[in-house]
């Protein structure tokens, strides 16, 4: 089949950037390929999205030097059909779950977030107020996660002192950052 001297125009025209020519082709295709696609997608939003590609891949391909030889109608059709296969693929690949409108948000807002840096400012400040051993048995015991006796080894003290330690790091800590919210 030889290309015909309107498409050989429409395609030196596309090549050219002419707007008046692409517009031409848009409004002469763009349905056509807009209904192929959304009988395969069948989302709407989305079949005119993968339509509008098209002609940006058709725009690209005549500048260059790609585009249809004979029959910009079936290029068109042929590659909706290419793209609707990659979209296809990607959403087989990576399913997607709407999100419910009636789904709670958990997630925390800003103020609490605010709140909750100015909470750990404190607290971080009124660690470093701590002495050095008073900071090393909380790290060991809340950072770590150490035992007493543990706690105990490393710091080459008894348990009773470890203890008192702790003891005495927390109602400083307490003192320093105020009342204590153990929500």
């Amino acid at each position: 089949m030889s290309i015909t001297t309107e498409d050989r125009r429409a395609l030196d025209g596309l090549r050219d950037l002419d707007q008046q020519v692409i517009g031409a082709v848009y409004d002469q295709y763009f349905s056509e390929i807009y209904r192929y696609v959304l009988y395969r997608i069948g989302d709407v939003t989305l079949a005119e999205d993968i339509a509008s590609d098209v002609f940006v891949r058709l725009l690209e391909a005549a500048q260059n030097n790609k585009a249809p030889q004979t029959n910009i109608k079936g290029w068109l059709i042929a590659t909706a059909s290419h793209a609707v296969a990659d979209h296809l693929r990607r959403k087989y690949r990576r399913p997607e779950e709407p999100i419910s409108d009636a789904m709670p948000d958990h997630g925390s807002s800003v103020i609490s977030e605010v709140d909750q840096r100015e909470q750990n400012r404190s607290v971080q400040s009124a660690y470093a107020q701590l002495s050095p051993d008073q900071q090393n048995v909380l790290a060991l015991r809340f950072g770590q996660g150490y035992s007493l006796e543990e706690t105990a080894m490393h710091m080459n003290k008894n348990v009773n002192a470890v203890k008192a330690l702790q003891f005495r790091a927390l109602a400083a800590l307490q003192r320093e950052v105020g009342e204590v919210n153990y929500e």
